[in-house]
């Protein structure tokens, strides 16, 4: 039985989560992925609280890029939820991929976060 790219996802996704938990302590960075935009959140999953998010639908971000669906993007929404989280005094996050791979977009963000300052 050959699964759908939407079913390997979805799997990866459940697989992730159930090993994956965000603290007050260490937040989970978590990333969603569409076909045009990027999102990322930081939460705190014994609260069920997003307490930093960023994405390319904002207006400051979304003015200033030529496409949300791009590398580019990603560096920027990983930039901006870097420093969003420091100004709040978040350093350490853990990183949930939301079953995409780790690859293109998912690692561009992650590398972005990772140099503008958040350790995961």
């Amino acid at each position: 039985m050959k699964l759908t790219r939407r079913e390997s996802k979805t799997r990866r996704h459940r697989r992730i989560r159930g090993k994956v938990q965000g603290s007050p302590e260490r937040p989970r960075l978590a990333i969603f992925r569409s076909n045009e935009h990027i999102y990322a959140q930081v939460i705190d999953d014994t609260q069920h609280h997003t307490l930093v998010s960023a994405s390319t639908v904002e207006p400051e971000l979304k003015s200033g890029l030529a496409s949300g669906a791009n590398r580019d993007a990603s560096v920027q929404v990983g930039k901006l939820i870097a420093a969003r989280s420091l100004e709040k005094g978040i350093t350490k996050v853990v990183f949930d991929r939301g079953g995409n791979l780790y690859h293109g977009r998912i690692q561009a963000l992650a590398d972005a976060a990772r140099e503008a300052g958040l350790d995961f």
